[in-house]
């Protein structure tokens, strides 16, 4: 079906030639061909919801970068929009969230969204498909629950998210009935993804480490394993939780194909916690790639061999950066691809 499968093969734990790469925020600021693009939107939301723009941006990487899947460029945060909570995106400050959830009636008045609410995602996913003309999968993607949680209650990025965090210690079942709809709601929409094309599904919970292990259980895990028991059967899905060393063991019996890891944590270690019966996903620190060739050339022989070749999908520990070298990008894609 794809002149290159390689991803979907690792996922499922099939037996595969070479390592697949992609990165996380490869469709972005450091390419400029994503730049000319992004220069015809008028902010970024409108990006987002100009599917045309959004597919355009999906493909550059593959044709540029050489990465062995796409992601489809969307954002996290078009979940609470399409419950009712709109965000803007301010430069070179993040999102921001005029309204905040801070009682039963802010929750109330929230609806579980659909597919149909986010159809300018599965244009994109559809155009984006019709581009990529089967030569590799497309990825779709959405924030786990607490992290969309953390953003509607503390209504802006933080370093402690102490507003969101405040409500699970004061009001439990608040939060439980929001991570609820938010969940219900994220289901709906990554199924929808599916049915539009997306042949695999990554949830990032961008905000697990600022969570203890128990509230992490509570508050997060549980919630994920619900949209992993709802999507699983119908794609490939891997999970990423930033920071979240210590949620590994729960992690492990996800019902999910891949963990994603983040750099700080060794590779042999995830191996021995999360078993064998699982793919890795990671996890070179983003930093890496502000080095020379030989570094990193170095330390991408290194990390492959720490993670080995099969059930493994090499990424960054997280998101590149926008002052990256994009041939540096290149190169380190090239490195991995030659292993």
């Amino acid at each position: 079906m794809y002149q290159n499968d390689l991803i979907l093969r690792a996922a499922n734990g099939e037996s595969v030639e070479r390592v697949p790469i992609w990165l996380m925020r490869q469709a972005g600021r450091i390419l400029p061909e994503y730049k000319e693009v992004r220069a015809k939107a008028k902010n970024f939301i409108d990006f987002v919801k100009t599917p045309e723009m959004a597919a355009e941006v999906t493909i550059q990487p593959v044709d540029i970068l050489g990465v062995d899947a796409a992601i489809i460029f969307s954002d996290i945060l078009v979940i609470p929009e399409a419950m009712g909570l709109p965000y803007q995106m301010i430069e070179a400050k993040g999102p921001w969230f005029e309204n905040t959830i801070k009682s039963q009636a802010d929750i109330d008045a929230l609806h579980i969204a659909d597919g149909n609410d986010l159809d300018y995602v599965l244009k994109a996913i559809q155009l984006a498909k019709k581009g990529l003309n089967n030569r590799v999968p497309l990825i779709g993607f959405a924030g786990a629950p607490w992290t969309i949680m953390a953003y509607m209650v503390e209504g802006s990025g933080s370093k402690t998210f102490s507003k969101a965090k405040k409500m699970l210690y004061q009001e439990p079942e608040l939060a439980h009935q929001l991570l609820e709809k938010i969940t219900q709601s994220t289901i709906n929409y990554l199924k929808a993804q599916i049915n539009a094309g997306a042949d695999m599904i990554q949830l990032f919970d961008s905000w697990a480490g600022v969570l203890g292990n128990e509230q992490y259980n509570l508050f997060a895990l549980q919630y994920i394993s619900k949209i992993c028991d709802a999507i699983q059967p119908l794609a490939p899905i891997t999970v990423f939780a930033k920071d979240a060393h210590f949620a590994l063991p729960n992690m492990a019996k996800l019902n999910c194909n891949t963990i994603g890891l983040d750099w700080t944590i060794n590779p042999q270690d995830a191996r021995i916690i999360i078993g064998s019966n699982k793919t890795l996903q990671g996890n070179a620190d983003p930093c890496l790639l502000y080095a020379d060739e030989k570094t990193i050339e170095a330390e991408a022989k290194k990390m492959v061999s720490a993670f080995g070749k099969q059930r493994y999908i090499a990424n960054l520990g997280h998101g590149l950066y926008p002052d990256l070298d994009k041939n540096k990008v290149k190169f380190f894609i090239d490195c991995i691809k030659s292993l």
